[in-house]
């Protein structure tokens, strides 16, 4: 059994023509793949952003219910762990440098081997002890690490996710007569810097001369509308640059004919906001739709099923027990997600009620695929919640400094005997650190959304009695994934 994965970053499911007839960005190769696939329409995140995403997807548990941003846990029982316990050869290639950084410690080491592809964002690879000048004004965020970085771009195939993707061909060029292995194939764009060669930029007829802007602000939108318009132009050419290095990566299925063999699961770990909501970035704002509500295609052996369109709910926790399942695995028992292969090969749909998703420590947010409800925490103190790890470290720096006093040690989380650190939650501290508070002054109001007439989620709704029946879902939910029992009070559930 062959398996691929293909992960995108930050990939909006809306600007797609496969789900969305007006999508104006040219990404052919995507369409391309969707003819051989069955798509999927109703493919939810559970954890955001990046991290706790990847975790979901190697563990099949939700991880925003216990942590945020970090590394593989001890006591993880990972996908790729699992099939090389059976003997099935597993390869990462990435571009994704956080998983290099301080907060993504172990993923990659899961795999029999792993390629990294240096350049993206903040990675630390281009040494300059005097760096290029910066813009004096520019839009949203510029980082000097990455001004050096792209000094090393000449051209585009020495971008990053090129890169990865001639990488991942490389792979399967020197491996395409093996069989019983996962290829997992990510590629870090269209994460920002919306970054590409002038060439993709013209594709979308940009006249933009105003101030630097490649980098979204992650705060209300503040910029003028042409430069909003810039940064969405800008994201429309990387990602058919992204596109253009994909369809390489099929260019070598149709060459070795690995479609009639090969699992195919294409999808992201989250969306992007460009402006809508009044906002750009991520993390700061609701779980919108953009966000929240992702693409995900999958090639079954020998195309069966291809041009199917799937209505279940489904998310990215599914991943992990789905590819166990295609190997002929036992998945573990404590696995939050479910197999897509019984309906995938003609069986029912799966039947979920709801699914939740989340940032560690924000709102709880849950949808039947008709409605989202955004379930904020009770007070604006964020009381109680902490985060449950045998790994105190986060994005780029460790847990608990500054409270170390408050900080206990114990066998707290029900699906292991492995001591854990339990660290309050930043703003859930007794200290109570200015500046802190992690519910957000964008998250502090529950919000219900009626998707049938208001897919945008422009205008929110009040109804009560729907309002309860999402927090008695909810509630249920985190029973049975076993969450810690403070989100219950801090949520107002208990």
């Amino acid at each position: 059994m062959k398996t691929i994965v293909v992960l995108l970053d930050s990939l909006n499911r809306h600007m797609l023509k496969l789900y969305n007839e007006h999508a104006w960005v040219k990404t052919p190769n995507i369409d391309r793949l969707a003819q051989k696939s069955i798509v999927f329409d109703n493919h939810w995140i559970g954890s955001a952003p990046c991290m706790p995403a990847r975790r979901d997807m190697m563990t099949g548990r939700y991880s925003f219910i216990f942590k945020g941003w970090g590394g593989i846990e001890p006591f993880d029982v990972t996908l790729p762990s699992k099939l090389r316990e059976n003997e099935i050869y597993t390869h990462i290639v990435t571009d994704h440098y956080h998983y290099f950084g301080l907060g993504g410690e172990g993923y990659c080491q899961l795999f029999n081997t792993w390629d990294l592809q240096r350049g993206q964002e903040s990675d630390r690879w281009v040494s300059r002890v005097v760096p290029p000048a910066l813009p004096e004004s520019y839009y949203g965020q510029i980082r000097e690490q990455y001004e050096q970085n792209r000094t090393e771009f000449i051209k585009e195939e020495d971008y990053p996710g090129p890169k990865t993707f001639s990488a991942a061909c490389e792979w399967l060029d020197n491996n395409r007569e093996a069989d019983d292995f996962l290829l997992w194939v990510e590629c870090f764009d269209p994460h920002e810097p919306f970054d590409c060669p002038k060439e993709y930029l013209d594709m979308y007829e940009d006249s933009y001369e105003g101030l630097h802007f490649n980098w979204s602000s992650y705060a209300p939108v503040t910029e003028p509308p042409e430069a909003v318009e810039h940064l969405r132009k800008l994201y429309a050419g990387l990602l058919t640059m992204t596109d253009h290095w994909l369809g390489k990566l099929l260019d070598k299925m149709d060459q070795y004919d690995l479609w009639e063999d090969t699992l195919l699961i294409f999808t992201t770990d989250h969306g992007h906001i460009l402006g809508e909501h009044g906002f750009t970035g991520k993390n700061i704002m609701h779980l919108y739709n953009e966000i929240a509500h992702i693409p995900l295609m999958i090639h079954l052996p020998g195309s069966d099923g291809a041009g199917r369109r799937v209505n279940a709910l489904t998310q990215n926790i599914d991943m992990m027990p789905t590819i166990l399942d295609y190997h002929g695995i036992a998945c573990p028992d404590d696995v939050h997600g479910l197999s897509w292969r019984d309906f995938l090969e003609g069986g029912d749909e799966l039947k979920r009620d709801a699914v939740i998703y989340g940032i560690h420590g924000r709102a709880m947010n849950i949808t039947d695929g008709n409605h989202t409800f955004f379930k904020s925490a009770e007070s604006e103190d964020n009381y109680p919640c902490y985060s449950y790890t045998a790994m105190p470290v986060t994005h780029k720096k460790y847990l608990g400094l500054d409270i170390a006093g408050e900080i206990e040690m114990g066998r707290f989380l029900p699906n292991t005997n492995y001591p854990v650190y339990k660290i309050p939650k930043d703003g859930t501290s007794k200290k109570k650190v200015k500046g802190r508070n992690y519910i957000g002054q964008h998250i502090k109001d529950t919000l219900l959304f009626d998707l049938t007439g208001d897919y945008s989620q422009e205008n929110p709704i009040k109804d009560k009695e729907l309002e309860e029946k999402f927090k008695k879902m909810m509630k249920q939910i985190l029973i049975k994934t076993e969450a810690p029992k403070e989100q219950f009070k801090r949520l107002g559930l208990d």
